[in-house]
C-alpha cells in the first residue's frame, strides 16, 4: 500500500464527526504529499549527517547493535554499553531503558543490516505524525476551508520544529515512536474513540519506562478538559493517572533490574532526597526547593523555547498538562545536565504535544474572541453552554487561521537558529579534510574485527566490525580491541585532556601495537598478535 492510499484510509477511518464526502476528499493526496516531502527532507538530513561523520558512536552504535542482535533472535544486547557502563559485553539494552519496542525495527535490518537504517527508520516515523496532527487541527478549528490551511500550517510547524530538528541531528533514539503515537492518542480523544486513544498509549508504555509519567499527563489533561471529551471522562482520567505512574515504577523498579539493570541507575535528584518518597517530602516540606526547576537558567530557557515556539499558544490549553510529568522529570535534575537544554532528543518528546496543544489554544482564543465581538454587537442571544458547543461544530474564524500562520512562520524563522541550520548552506553535504581523514581510517579497518573507535568513527564502523568504545573512564578494557581508531589532536568523549589521549596511545604501542595511519590527529593502531600478559595487568598499567 503507498503512502497516498495509507493517509486516505486512515483519513477515512479518523475523520470523526466530519461528513463522509470530506473523509475521502483530495485532501488525503495532499497530507500524503507533505508526509513524504517531510520524510524524505527528513533522510536526506539524517544520512548527510550520517555520511559527513556528525553522528556519534553512543548513542547510534549502541542501537545499531542492539537491533542487530533483535534481527538475529538474541536479547537485543550492546557490547559497546556494557562495556562502557561496566556491566559487561552481553548487556541487555533493556537493561539499560525499557524499550521493547525497538524489536519492531528487527525485521528491517534483514533488508539492510546497518546504521543508516535507523536513520531512515526514525525520519519515517516522525514524519508520519503529520496525518494524525492535521485530522486534529482540521477537526479543532471546524473543517472548514480555513481549518484545512490551518491544518497544512500546523503540520509544517510541527515539521520544522526545532525539537525534532534537535533529535534528528542526534543520532537514533526510542523517541522516534513518540510523536506518531501521541498523536494518535490525542488526535483520538478529540475525536471521542477512547478505546483507539488507549491502544496508542498503550503501545506508548513500549517506547520508554517513563512514557507513564506521558500517560498519567493524559490523565492530568482529561482531568480538568471542558467541554468533555470521552464519556466517563473523570473515571479515565483517574485510572490514567494511576496507572501511568504505577507502570514508570514497574518497569523502572521491577522490569529494567528484572534483566540486569539498575533500579536507580537514573536517579539524577539528589538533592531532593535518595528516592521517589523522599523527594516528595522534601519539596512538600521545603517548597523553596522547586526553584531547581530553573536552576540553572538554562532549564527556563528551554522550557520558553518550548512554548516560545508554539507562539505561546499552548499555555491556552488543557492539553499542555499532559507535559507536565516529563518535563518535571527532567528540571528536577540536580544532574545530567543534557536533559535540561536544547539539543539532544529528549525535547522530541514534547513537540507533537505543544503541537496539538497550540492548536487547542488557538481555537480556544478564537472562539472566545468570537463570542466577544458577538456581545458587543448585541447578537449573542445563545447561551455560553451552546456558545460552546462540540468541538467538530465550530467553524474556525480569521484569528484561528492567523495563529497557525503564526505557527508556520515562526518555525520557518527558528530553521537557521537550531539543528536544522547547518543543512541550509552546501558544505553541510560534504566531507572536509577532517571526515576524509576519518573516512581513510575506518577504510584501514577490516571486516569482522573488534575495533576501540573515538566517538565520531565507529558509526560507520558498526555494520561490519564488533565497535567499542576507545574509553578515557576505564569501562572499556584498552587491550580489548585488535584494532585502535584514535584521535590525539582534539578532546574526545570519556577522555579529560588531549594529553590523556596521548598517553593512551603511547600506552598501546608499548604493548603490541603499531600505528598505520596519522592524518589530522586521527591514529589507526593495530595489534597482530594476542596481548599476553599485558592484557591481564592493561588497566592498573593504562592509569
Amino acid at each position: 500500500m503507498g503512502i497516498r492510499a495509507t493517509v486516505e484510509s486512515t483519513l477515512a477511518r479518523h475523520g470523526g464527526g466530519e461528513q463522509a464526502g470530506s473523509r475521502r476528499s483530495g485532501h488525503a493526496l495532499g497530507v500524503a504529499a507533505l508526509t513524504a516531502l517531510v520524510a524524505v527532507g527528513y533522510c536526506v538530513f539524517a544520512l548527510a549527517q550520517y555520511y559527513t561523520f556528525r553522528d556519534a558512536a553512543d548513542d547510534l552504535v549502541i542501537f545499531d547493535q542492539a537491533v542487530r542482535s533483535y534481527a538475529h533472535f538474541q536479547a537485543g544486547t550492546s557490547i559497546f554499553i556494557g562495556l562502557h557502563l561496566g556491566f559487561g559485553p552481553h548487556f541487555p539494552l533493556l537493561a539499560n531503558h525499557w524499550s521493547p519496542i525497538l524489536i519492531s525495527l528487527a525485521p528491517l535490518y534483514w533488508i539492510y543490516n546497518g546504521p543508516q537504517t535507523l536513520l531512515v527508520a526514525q525520519a519515517l516515523l516522525f514524519a508520519a505524525a503529520i496525518p494524525p496532527l492535521w485530522l486534529f487541527t482540521r477537526r479543532a478549528f471546524g473543517g472548514g476551508r480555513k481549518a484545512v490551511a490551518a491544518a497544512y500550517l500546523v503540520s509544517v510547524a510541527y515539521a520544522l520544529s526545532w525539537p525534532i530538528a534537535s533529535a534528528l541531528a542526534f543520532n537514533f533514539h526510542e523517541v522516534a515512536f513518540a510523536p506518531l503515537l501521541m498523536a494518535v492518542a490525542l488526535e483520538r480523544l478529540q475525536a471521542g474513540r477512547l478505546r483507539a486513544a488507549l491502544i496508542a498509549l498503550g503501545i506508548l508504555l513500549l517506547v520508554k519506562e517513563d512514557m507513564g509519567l506521558f500517560v498519567a499527563g493524559v490523565g492530568l489533561y482529561l482531568a480538568v478538559a471542558r467541554p468533555r471529551v470521552v464519556s466517563r471522562q473523570r473515571l479515565v482520567a483517574a485510572i490514567l493517572m494511576v496507572a501511568g505512574v504505577a507502570y514508570t515504577w514497574f518497569a523502572a523498579g521491577v522490569l529494567i533490574p528484572a534483566v540486569g539493570g539498575h533500579a536507580n541507575g537514573y536517579w539524577d535528584y539528589d538533592s531532593l532526597g535518595r528516592n521517589v518518597p523522599q523527594a516528595v517530602w522534601h519539596v512538600i516540606t521545603h517548597p523553596g526547593s522547586l526553584s531547581i526547576l530553573i536552576t540553572p537558567r538554562v532549564k527556563l530557557f528551554t522550557m520558553l523555547w518550548l512554548v516560545g515556539a508554539f507562539c505561546f499558544l499552548p499555555l491556552l490549553s488543557p492539553i499542555t498538562l499532559a507535559t507536565l510529568p516529563l518535563l518535571l522529570e527532567r528540571m528536577l535534575a540536580n544532574t545530567s545536565a543534557n536533559w535540561w537544554v536544547t539539543p539532544f532528543q529528549y525535547n522530541a518528546y514534547l513537540a507533537i504535544v505543544l503541537a496539538c496543544a497550540a492548536v487547542d489554544g488557538a481555537a480556544r482564543l478564537d472562539r472566545f474572541l468570537a463570542r466577544a465581538r458577538q456581545r458587543r454587537a448585541g447578537a449573542a442571544a445563545a447561551p455560553a453552554e451552546a456558545a460552546e458547543g462540540p468541538p467538530d461544530s465550530r467553524a474556525t474564524g480569521t484569528v484561528g487561521l492567523a495563529c497557525a500562520v503564526a505557527l508556520c512562520a515562526v518555525a520557518v524563522f527558528l530553521v537557521p537558529r537550531f539543528a536544522f541550520g547547518p543543512a541550509l548552506h552546501p558544505s553541510f553535504y560534504h566531507r572536509d579534510g577532517e571526515m576524509k581523514a576519518i573516512a581513510a581510517a575506518d577504510a584501514l579497518v577490516p571486516s569482522g574485527v573488534i575495533v576501540a573507535a573515538v566517538n565520531n568513527a565507529g558509526s560507520q564502523l558498526s555494520a561490519r566490525d564488533t565497535v567499542v568504545l576507545w574509553d578515557g573512564d576505564g569501562g572499556t578494557p584498552p587491550l580489548l580491541a585488535s584494532w585502535v581508531v584514535a584521535n590525539i589532536r582534539h578532546k574526545q568523549f570519556t577522555f579529560h585532556t588531549v594529553a590523556e589521549q596521548k598517553q593512551r596511545v603511547a600506552f598501546l604501542e608499548r604493548n603490541g601495537y603499531k600505528v598505520v595511519f596519522f592524518r589530522h590527529g586521527y591514529v589507526v593502531l593495530h595489534r597482530t598478535g594476542s596481548p599476553g600478559a599485558a592484557a591481564s595487568s592493561s588497566k592498573a598499567a593504562a592509569g
